[in-house]
Parts: C-alpha cells; structure tokens; sequence
C-alpha cells in the first residue's frame, strides 16, 4: 500500500549484489529497501518477478557481498532437519529450526507448478522470502508460506525448492520474465473406479480428463481417457506432481510421455 510498509526477508546469491525473494513481499511496492546483517541499507532494484513461482530478483549497487550456498533441493527427504533465518514480524535474523515433513506438496491451482517442500519449521509474517538450509549449510528452499488457522505458526510451513528458484532466477537476470512449459492437459487423479474400467492394477498415475485444441498434446496424439504414467522419464504417481516437471521443461522441448490408453502403454 502507498504510505505502508511491508516487512519480508531475503538472501544475497551473488557477491555483486543479486538477492532472491518472494514475489509477494516486493509486489506493488513503490521502493524496496534492504538491510544487511552488519547493519548497512541498501534502496534495490526489481530486475524481475514471477508470480507464478512467487519469486522476486533484486539488485543492489554493492560489490564483495557474502553469499549463501545454494543446495539440490532434489536430494531432500522427509525427517531431515532444516533450519529458517528471516525476520519474523521484523525480529531480524531470527533463526528456527525444525524437520522436512513431505515434500513435492501440492497447493492447488493457484501455484500448481511449485512441488512445494513442507516443514514444522516455525515460521511467521516476515519470514517470507528468506532462506531454508539444510544441515549443511546450503539453501534448500524459500520460506513461502504457513498453512494457519490464526495467522501464526502451527507447524506446517511451505519453502518453493532452491532448484525452481535458481531456475526462474536465471531467465528473470537474462529476460526480465519466466516462460514454462505447457501440454494442454487437465488432468485429475485415478479413483478405484477408474482404474477397474481402464484393466489397472492400481491408481498410479495422471487421468486426461480434456486435451487443448492446437496444444502440444494434441498434435502428439494424446486422448481424453490416457493415463500419464511417466514424462520425461519421471515417473508419476499423483495427478498434481505432473504440472510442476512439465513447468520446468523449456517450451520448444521434446518430451516423451508414458501412457496408457486403454491398458495398453503407449509412448
């Protein structure tokens, strides 16, 4: 809001002053302002958002900045200790602690492309945009969002993976936009009911419930009634973990797609 303030955090990526945030904390600001640990400020400039992704690039005028590392975010598994800093409710540097609950959950449509890392990790207004590590000290993730009754910390936070992050951060510092990869699916999830009727053994897998005229999957051939069993070579268990590898394939890419139609796989 104009004459408002809004409070989130951040990590510097780069030693020449490239920082990543959420979207969500800069959106609609009119400047942005950011505070170093050794207690210097700096006015920073938005290269780029994406809202899809809820990430934010800024840039400031400073050289030899320290940087965190960043971590593969691929390699998290559930019962892994994490550990947030960020400055909840404006506590700078303030640091929690806590385990990887699941990861690859799934939000809904409105972020769909983000296989979202849950966690116990306290986390509170102001933590947004900051950083998660793992134990060794690398950045796993961004710390997004709480799933809250009261609006305080409950024990089930949300943090985008670094390696989505890292990917849009690259096309917001080279074309100021991030492009994602798109079938023209609607997919939903197998029911036992399905599964009988399509001769499956079970309900892994993503049904296509409606093909896009003119899209990619329909000039491939792809039907209402396929089963998405595997893209790309990822294998695929649950409707909603097919949007976010489809979103990180590059448009113009050639993908093999797993399915079965009618009990029979086809390529």
């Amino acid at each position: 809001d104009r004459g408002g303030e809004s409070l989130g955090s951040g990590f510097i990526i780069s030693s020449d002053g490239y920082i990543l945030t959420n979207n969500h904390v800069v959106a609609n600001a009119d400047s942005v302002k950011v505070h170093l640990s050794d207690h210097r400020t700096f006015t920073a400039r938005v290269v780029g958002t994406d809202k899809g992704y809820d990430i934010a690039l800024l840039k400031v005028n400073a050289t030899n900045l320290p940087t965190v590392q960043i971590g593969n975010s691929n390699d998290l598994q559930p019962g892994q200790w994490v550990v947030a800093i960020g400055s909840p409710y404006g506590l700078d540097h303030s640091v929690s602690a806590g385990i990887v609950s699941y990861v690859g959950r799934s939000l809904g449509t409105d972020q769909q492309d983000v296989p979202f890392i849950q966690t116990d990790v306290p986390i509170n207004r102001g933590n947004s945009g900051g950083p998660l590590f793992n134990l060794a000290g690398q950045v796993v993730g961004i710390n997004s969002q709480i799933f809250s009754t009261d609006g305080g910390s409950n024990g089930i936070s949300f943090s985008i993976p670094i390696n989505i992050a890292m990917n849009a951060e690259q096309q917001l510092k080279t074309k100021h936009y991030v492009s994602r990869g798109m079938l023209g699916v609607g997919v939903q999830n197998i029911t036992d009911q399905i599964a009988k009727t399509q001769g499956m053994s079970g309900t892994r897998g993503a049904l296509v419930a409606q093909v896009q005229p003119g899209s990619p999957a329909e000039k491939a051939g792809m039907k209402v009634g396929d089963v998405i069993t595997a893209f790309d070579g990822h294998k695929i268990f649950d409707s909603s973990e097919l949007p976010p590898l489809v979103a990180m394939t590059s448009p113009g890419t050639a993908a093999n797609v797993d399915i079965l139609r009618n009990g029979k796989p086809v390529t």
